[in-house]
């Protein structure tokens, strides 16, 4: 089992939008290093659900329903996507500016490459992560 975090603009996807469809085709991602994460993911892989631009905050975890195949909306390239499903809403959204103050996460990609939008997470910082957010898997 594998952790990882996705990045979207609650304007233009939010973990509502997600809940309202069931489940979505992560799409449009054309960053290498963020492609070839997702083509790690596996099927039953947990992934929280970050929302950025506005809100800045871990706010649900979800979890992979479909492994990665060619991303049917690249134009020209070799992209990927991977389908996703809503598993569960935090009881709290955990803040970027929260993250940033433990110790044990200052390392973790969402803090050190700010622009990466799919990301792996170690098991001790998801957990943790779920914990600042009063959430349990």
């Amino acid at each position: 089992m594998n952790y990882w975090l996705v990045k979207s603009e609650p304007f233009v996807y939010s973990y509502d939008d997600l809940i309202k469809e069931g489940k979505t085709m992560w799409e449009g991602v054309r960053n290498y290093a963020a492609r070839n994460h997702m083509r790690e993911m596996k099927l039953g892989d947990f992934v929280l659900f970050y929302h950025s631009r506005e809100g800045l905050e871990v706010v649900a975890i979800t979890k992979v329903v479909k492994e990665y195949y060619p991303d049917p909306t690249a134009e020209k390239g070799d992209w990927s996507v991977v389908e996703i499903a809503p598993y569960k809403r935090f009881t709290k959204p955990v803040t970027l500016k929260a993250i940033k103050e433990v110790e044990s996460l200052k390392d973790i990609a969402l803090v050190r490459i700010g622009r990466l939008s799919v990301m792996p997470l170690d098991k001790k910082s998801f957990f943790k992560i779920l914990e600042m957010g009063e959430t349990e898997l």
